[in-house]
């Protein structure tokens, strides 16, 4: 990664989301969308999110991009799902709302602010997953609905689709220098360990994998079930970290979410990959480094959530949401031993 690209992955992450008062949100959807209605502000990585809410009932999210972010990307992102709109209408995603130009996007400078691009989607209803009881029949439900969005977006192309990412697990091995901001030492080699059995048996295996644009960010805040039935999957939010990728990347960080204290360690990771093997089959070179995956997502959630804790101390509680789940998978993969982890998954992933 060249020192300028390094930068500009930093600065996303550094930089504070986009400050904006509900006033101000509200005139900025009625001028520029056409859409009346009180918004409130949703949690972000490094965006400013608002839902709001119309008279007549419809629901809607503004996103005010980070202003250090790459144009390029954030179109990448738009494209994208309008690409999925396309391909399959019937998937529950988020759709791009028009300006009252005609426009996908728009840009704008906030008071005393960079330019930032804003966009409109469709707010999708349902019970956020991570506030639902999980269960083998949603597990596999959820994987069948990522394969078919991954198929949604085999064909997509777009300039940017290989933008520098952090959480793009093809470079974990360049988070190295993040292994200082954990604190406690024996985590610390827990860590140091997967990223050597990442660099051992994953990245000479990377060149012949299947590569597409990928979601690459299925964790339980961006999954909806409905609240009558908690098996059904009504909407996966947040395309913001796609990026062209290994396929097999995107069950694998799905999976990594899915480890629950429960049974055998790769028992829930099973059952997501039949979910999705079913729709769309994994291939023998996938099944053979997905532990490796599983574990590399769990390692970036640690490594990368700690950094911004560290630099961003006020928004620690948000950054930090997925820390301790992914810190009980490592001690229970830890305990695994690598090729009898793989024989399980080959065994138990595959459709009954």
């Amino acid at each position: 990664m060249s020192t300028t690209s390094q930068a500009s992955i930093n600065a996303v992450l550094e930089t504070a989301v986009p400050v904006a008062a509900a006033e101000e949100v509200k005139a900025i959807a009625l001028q520029h969308f056409g859409v009346r209605g009180d918004p409130t502000r949703l949690p972000g990585e490094r965006d400013s999110n608002f839902h709001i809410m119309t008279e007549d009932g419809n629901h809607f999210l503004l996103r005010i991009s980070n202003p250090v972010e790459d144009r390029q990307v954030t179109d990448f992102q738009t494209k994208l799902l309008l690409h999925i709109e396309q391909t399959d209408p019937s998937l529950p995603v988020p759709r791009v709302a028009r300006s009252v130009e005609g426009t996908s996007e728009i840009i704008l400078a906030l008071p005393g602010q960079s330019p930032s691009v804003v966009r409109l989607y469709t707010f999708l209803q349902g019970v956020p997953l991570y506030k639902t009881p999980s269960s083998r029949r949603q597990r596999r439900n959820m994987g069948g609905v990522l394969a078919r969005i991954d198929l949604a977006m085999r064909e997509f192309q777009h300039p940017a689709s290989n933008h520098e990412l952090m959480w793009d697990m093809k470079h974990a091995h360049r988070l190295r220098p993040l292994l200082v901001h954990i604190e406690d030492l024996q985590r610390r080699a827990l860590v140091e360990r997967f990223v050597d059995r990442f660099e051992q048996f994953v990245l000479p295996a990377i060149p012949n994998l299947r590569t597409q644009v990928i979601h690459n960010d299925l964790n339980p805040h961006n999954v909806l079930v409905a609240d009558s039935d908690h098996d059904h999957v009504t909407g996966v939010i947040d395309f913001g970290d796609a990026v062209l990728a290994p396929l097999v990347n995107d069950p694998a960080v799905a999976t990594a979410y899915r480890n629950m204290n429960v049974g055998h360690p790769l028992e829930t990771v099973s059952d997501f990959i039949a979910g999705y093997h079913t729709v769309l089959p994994l291939e023998d070179a996938e099944f053979e480094i997905l532990f490796d995956l599983v574990a590399t997502r769990m390692i970036l959630t640690v490594l990368i959530t700690s950094w911004r804790a560290d630099i961003q101390p006020e928004n620690r509680e948000y950054i930090l949401r997925n820390a301790p789940s992914a810190w009980a998978g490592l001690e229970r993969f830890a305990a695994l031993d690598r090729a009898e982890a793989h024989a399980y998954l080959r065994q138990n992933s595959r459709p009954e």
